[in-house]
């Protein structure tokens, strides 16, 4: 791959942006590790893994966990360099699907643009309601161990609504607090991961063998086949994967972005596939008793597994760490999710845009988007209450509808060819054949991730993840053919709103 040091044709970061066709509106504050961290943080392997790990442990056990996130890590490797390729050539804040609307063919450009961005709204939504949600199971197992909390499906709604509540008052009110919580973010997960391992590795008297850790395949799905079982158990380190987007949703606010955001998607990936690894082996090699960590009362098996292994003092302490993580974790993506809302709806794309898209005259952020980035995130997390099998689903729908967003700008590069004019960050010569794995891989988990997780399947088991994408693009897709393709990403339209925009003091995008 190729890193070089200057912008496209030497331009600064806020001439590159005008050139894309929009005007600099949000702070442009951060560094190049702020950019990374955001995308580092919403990863998050001190949520993703541990929040599915007890589905990881009924859908093919120590195996799958294991050798799962060493085979999903190197796919989404290949995602995320495709994506970073595009990031430096296109450094807007609009993202995925302005990408797809500058690689698609002239005649149906917008209408790629369009459902790319419609995929990417629903599965940063999503994320935002899985990171959430599992920070409040894994408080409300806190809870539980230090207060005799009950943890009922009601009661974790409630910490899930709160802990939104909070995300969206520390993005409206602590923009400053945010950015620096961002970066301190990173070191709190690594040197999280590096406590908690070193704990698991060196205070229990027992540890499971290398067979167990490597070897042993587990399935409480309820269905027959081995292999079925093995790729289903592939959503915990897929789910853990997702979120680096973020690092191109931010490039308007950073420095370097044609450099910096590219970076910053694929460090995000690579640290964390290593540091998951690591923490993977440590929780699982300190397995104590594998059936009495699933049947925990706290709900949370990690939980259960610091306790057993640790003690109580010590192993409620590093929950604790984990929590943090988690919050961490939410609190990024709620920032992500509402620069991907604010900029969907500047070009007028989500019902009542115009409200989506104001920003703050005070922090210079996008308000309005922030809270209802936290209202759909809730929206998606209510299924639990009737459904025990909805945190999968809700995880389900955030890798099917990042990924297909992740990937259809890498598919319109494969078709632009030669025509594909670079940035600064790119790939050179294995341009191509990264962009047919990265392809080919989501081609596979978009299937695999709407099937049936749980048989028999009931209305309490029902994976309703391809309910929710269907409602989504059936949506966008009326939208689309009733009133949007004709004035989506259209010149004429940018430029009468624009006046409208001015005549209100309102700042708006230059022409597309």
């Amino acid at each position: 791959m190729t890193d070089d040091d200057a912008t496209p044709r030497g331009l600064s970061d806020e001439e590159r942006l005008a050139q894309l066709g929009y005007t600099q509106v949000l702070a442009r504050r951060m560094s190049a590790f702020s950019n990374y961290a955001v995308s580092f943080t919403i990863i998050s392997v001190l949520s993703g893994c541990l929040t599915l790990y007890l589905f990881g442990m009924n859908t093919g056990g120590p195996a799958v966990i294991t050798w799962g996130w060493v085979a999903v890590g190197l796919m989404t490797l290949f995602v995320g360099l495709s994506m970073a390729e595009i990031c430096s050539a296109y450094p807007t804040s609009a993202g995925l699907y302005f990408w797809a609307h500058r690689l698609a063919p002239e005649r149906s450009a917008a209408a790629w643009a369009w459902f790319t961005g419609w995929f990417n709204v629903l599965g940063q939504v999503a994320v935002t309601a899985g990171i959430d949600f599992g920070a409040a199971s894994f408080l409300g197992a806190y809870l539980n161990l230090q207060f005799g909390f009950r943890v009922t499906p009601g009661r974790t709604i409630l910490l899930f609504a709160g802990i939104l509540l909070l995300h969206g008052l520390l993005n409206t009110f602590g923009v400053r607090i945010v950015a620096a919580l961002n970066s301190v973010s990173v070191w709190w997960h690594v040197l999280g991961v590096a406590v908690i391992v070193g704990a698991l590795a060196f205070v229990p008297d027992h540890h499971q063998p290398a067979s167990f850790v490597f070897g042993e395949f587990v399935n409480n799905t309820g269905w027959g086949s081995g292999p079925y079982v093995v790729l289903l158990g592939l959503l915990m380190a897929q789910y853990t994967f997702t979120g680096y987007d973020a690092s191109a949703h931010m490039t308007e606010e950073t420095h370097d972005a044609a450099t910096a955001g590219p970076r910053g998607i694929v460090r995000s990936i690579w640290t964390s596939w290593i540091a998951g690894f690591v923490l993977l082996l440590g929780f699982t090699f300190a397995i104590q008793s594998y059936d009495g960590e699933l049947g925990s009362a706290t709900g949370a098996p990690p939980a259960q597994i610091l306790l057993d292994a640790l003690g109580a003092t010590a192993g409620k302490l590093l929950l604790l760490v984990v929590i943090g993580a988690q919050l961490f974790c939410g609190m990024a993506s709620v920032t992500a999710n509402s620069r991907m809302i604010y900029a969907f709806s500047r070009d007028g794309a989500l019902p009542f845009s115009h409200v989506w898209h104001t920003v703050s005259p005070r922090t210079r952020t996008p308000v309005a988007a922030v809270w209802l980035a936290a209202a759909g995130a809730l929206a998606l997390g209510l299924p639990y209450l009737i459904n025990v099998t909805a945190y999968a689903a809700v995880t389900s729908i955030a890798v099917i509808g990042l990924y297909l967003a992740y990937v259809v700008p890498t598919l319109l590069r494969l078709r632009r060819g030669a025509a594909f004019a670079r940035g600064p960050w790119h790939l050179g010569r294995w341009s191509r054949a990264v962009g047919v794995v990265a392809v080919a891989w989501v081609g596979v988990i978009t299937v695999l991730f709407m099937l049936p997780q749980v048989s028999p399947v009931t209305w309490e088991t029902f994976n309703y993840a391809p309910v929710a994408v269907l409602v989504v693009l059936g949506f966008a897709a009326v939208w689309w053919l009733a009133s949007a393709r004709h004035w989506f990403l259209n010149p004429a339209h940018a430029r009468t709103r624009a006046r409208e925009a001015a005549r209100a003091g309102a700042p708006e995008p230059a022409d597309p």
